[in-house]
């Protein structure tokens, strides 16, 4: 880095490089599952609720454990924490990948969730440390967020083509590399950094509320979303606050908080933590339906259906491009209000999309609502980790990534439910004469079920029942649609109005330390 400037040389981009690479395996994990279950299912024979275990387990220890991570790597360093998380992730997904019984792939997958829960908040935070200037700050950050998308878009076509020519356990090999490459290159490549600030001791007490508060939060609402009412679920929703109740006490009370809550009197920093759940809830909450749509409605095979899937990111990627473009020119409150305004014509489009409408229709409005949210997240990330004070950017990192962590799950967890609602009601009042017992729960149940049981009828009755099922289902994508196009619409008046205090150019480096 030059000393005079402080601008990042050749060395801290090609560290960077080093440090998207991890990120990119890190968003991928999850998808490259999606093609892997009915594998698993035939090898271990898992019960469903191990099933449901298998596939969760990952983002239940990630968002459980983001906060103590950050902190931690506050306090250890963080090049020190990315090589623990690193040499935790290659253990534990060899351990996936020869996984030979249901409870040992599943405590994989909670390994693999600890081991990545040390490395996001470190890569976010590597950066802060490594890009003062402003400008490019943002270009690396911007690349962060890329690298989030991609892998979220491109996990389920990497499974697919995976399980095509492997076993089921290759899916988790695809980290290895990855992170062995972080481990000989982070030395050479990544600065070291440790906040002064945290030399007192750890809040274990808050470590622990921090997770007992999490879990049951993410178990109860994606449990409630995929199986629908059910005691422990429904109890452990208020469970989770009440415990979230009890770590903000801690936090304000102890001598050492883990989370130093003085980071949201910073009103850029609290807006664009606002602002990024309130994206991820409408994103990920829609995202849920396409995918349904392409494989049940269009009825296309998965890896057909994900390659499809790869168009929208066009839009993504020319959101990105644009916003990198007009930021410095264009004040932030305008940049993301706007963004949102283009999510919102996306949610819009969607109300049109029918059961027979072209495949056209639905992957541009996925592309322009894409392209609105995760370009106005693209900048959330970078204010974020510039608001807060550099000895708390771990911190602050995490805690961003815990709401967008919790604003996904809830995203799928209530548009999930608000179309389930509307399919099961839609459908009650159009199920064919010759559709009853069984057959009928079934079919109303998801849209799944509904092409399982027409496949098991006699010609027209079979395909008078697909046709009522995906009508019903469009309904409630409409529904959701209309839900998603209202957050938008709110998000881009909540953007505006948090962030019109924040100049149009950002300052071309950080403030001395004493100022920060």
């Amino acid at each position: 880095m030059t000393a005079t400037t402080g601008r990042a040389g050749r060395r801290e981009w090609i560290g960077l490089a080093v440090l998207l690479l991890p990120t990119l395996v890190l968003a991928m994990d999850m998808g490259v599952l999606f093609f892997a279950v009915p594998y698993i299912s035939t090898t271990l024979a898992p019960t469903g609720t191990q099933q449901l275990w298998i596939m969760d387990m990952y983002s239940f220890l990630l968002a459980g454990l983001l906060i103590t991570m950050g902190a931690l790597g506050d306090r250890i360093g963080r090049r020190r924490l990315l090589m623990i998380g690193a040499a935790g992730f290659i253990g534990a997904s060899l351990l996936a990948a020869w996984a030979d019984s249901a409870g040992q792939l599943i405590a994989a997958r909670a390994l693999l969730g600890t081991a990545g829960a040390t490395v996001m908040p470190s890569t976010l935070a590597l950066i802060r440390n490594m890009f003062h200037d402003a400008r490019q700050r943002q270009i690396a950050l911007g690349a962060w967020g890329g690298m989030l998308t991609a892998g979220a878009t491109l996990g389920p076509v990497a499974g697919g083509l995976l399980l095509d020519h492997y076993w089921w356990g290759s899916a988790f090999l695809l980290a290895v590399p990855v992170m062995a490459l972080v481990l000989l290159t982070a030395p050479v490549l990544l600065p070291e950094y440790r906040s002064a600030a945290s030399n007192g001791r750890f809040d274990l007490l808050g470590a622990a509320l921090s997770m007992a508060a999490i879990l049951p939060l993410v178990y109860g609402v994606k449990t409630l979303s995929v199986e629908g009412w059910s005691l422990l679920p429904a109890l452990a929703v208020p469970a989770g606050l009440l415990l979230a109740a009890a770590f903000v006490w801690r936090q304000r009370t102890a001598a050492d908080p883990l989370l130093d809550l003085s980071l949201f009197r910073i009103r850029t920093f609290s807006g664009a933590i606002s602002v990024n759940t309130i994206a991820m809830f409408a994103m990920m909450g829609f995202t849920l339906f396409t995918s349904q749509y392409l494989q049940l409605v269009k009825g296309m095979s998965p890896l057909t259906a994900s390659l499809w899937s790869l168009v929208p990111s066009v839009g993504v990627g020319a959101a990105v491009g644009i916003g990198s473009a007009l930021a410095g020119k264009v004040r932030p409150a305008v940049l993301m209000g706007s963004g949102f305004l283009v999510g919102a014509a996306g949610f819009a489009m969607m109300t049109l999309v029918g059961a027979h409408s072209p495949l056209a229709l639905i992957l541009v409005a996925a592309g322009v609502l894409a392209a609105g949210t995760v370009g106005t997240m693209t900048m959330t990330a970078e204010m974020v980790v510039s608001a807060a004070p550099v000895e708390r950017a771990g911190a602050a990192s995490a805690t961003s990534e815990t709401a967008v962590e919790l604003g996904s799950s809830l995203g799928i967890a209530l548009l999930g439910a608000a179309g389930a609602a509307i399919y099961r009601h839609r459908l009650d009042g159009a199920l064919p004469a010759g559709v009853d017992g069984e057959a009928a729960r079934t079919a109303q149940d998801t849209l799944g079920g509904a092409a399982t049981v027409a496949a098991h009828l006699p010609g027209r009755l079979g395909a008078d029942l697909l046709e009522a099922a995906r009508t019903a289902f469009t309904d409630g994508l409409h529904v959701a649609a209309l839900v998603g196009l209202v957050l938008a619409l709110g998000a881009s008046v909540l953007a505006y109005r948090l962030m019109r205090h924040l100049p149009a150019a950002a300052p071309t480096a950080d403030p001395e330390p004493a100022t920060a």
